[in-house]
């Protein structure tokens, strides 16, 4: 049995293309990228994601490009690779805030597992396996890429160094904190879990993430942290081995 992305045929029509979605199997993971305004990059890094997943990921998976409100031709663009691929569907929301749409989506979404990257798909793709490899085997509950382990080797502009270093210390002293790099655009949770726990983050938008994790660990999810051995630009997390199929 074939485990990686199933193939559809293609269909020109946005209509269609949401029907198609609708009698799909379920993915084992659904990758949000949430997008505003991004008419400029959306359709080269989704070609690029859908291109690793199909031939790198050894298990089914689905793309879901969010639209937060776009005033441009980004909605538009969302919907036609949607049409072109049926592991592809195209998601609006009339407010903007990553955090609504990452809210939204994952609540919604009939996969296993969630997860979510930047449009500009700034992480090195080969990250995606470890971070969802502790999921997949039950290990974690949520699942976040660091850039500020002792271990990671990431060369960013002191400006940013610095913004990041402080704002996660500033969490670990006033809300004990025990997680680094909140506002890493890199993380993934076990969907059941997240159903359970987003109804309580109240944050559309920067903070998501932070009110996430705090919440997160105060209830005693189990958290797991990748550390990073690439650059600002082109970045990767430790590898492993993938588990085994789920039954």
């Amino acid at each position: 049995m074939d485990n990686r992305l199933w193939v559809m045929t293609i269909t020109t029509d946005p209509e269609a293309a949401r029907h198609a979605a609708d009698l799909a199997p379920a993915p084992l993971l659904d990758v949000v990228v949430p997008v505003y305004n991004e008419e400029a990059d959306l359709e080269r890094s989704v070609r690029r994601l859908h291109d690793y997943l199909v031939t790198e990921l050894p298990y089914s998976a689905r793309i879901t490009i969010a639209d937060n409100a776009s005033t441009d031709a980004t909605l538009r663009i969302g919907q036609r690779l949607a049409a072109e691929f049926g592991d592809v569907r195209a998601v609006h929301l009339d407010e903007k805030g990553r955090g609504r749409a990452l809210n939204r989506v994952w609540r919604e979404s009939d996969a296993q597992i969630v997860a979510y990257c930047d449009v500009d798909l700034s992480t090195d793709l080969n990250a995606l396996m470890p971070l969802i490899a502790p999921l997949i085997s039950g290990h974690s509950d949520v699942a976040i890429g660091t850039r500020l382990n002792r271990a990671s080797q990431v060369t960013r502009g002191p400006k940013r160094e610095f913004i990041s270093r402080s704002y996660n210390l500033l969490l670990r002293v006033a809300m004990r904190a025990h997680f680094s790099d909140a506002q890493c655009g890199f993380k993934a949770m076990r969907a059941d879990v997240a159903r359970q726990l987003l109804p309580h983050v109240e944050d559309t938008g920067w903070f998501f993430d932070t009110e996430l994790l705090v919440l997160a660990e105060r209830i005693g999810l189990r958290i797991a942290r990748s550390r990073w051995t690439g650059s600002t630009t082109r970045t990767a997390l430790s590898t492993s081995s993938p588990p085994p199929l789920p039954t």
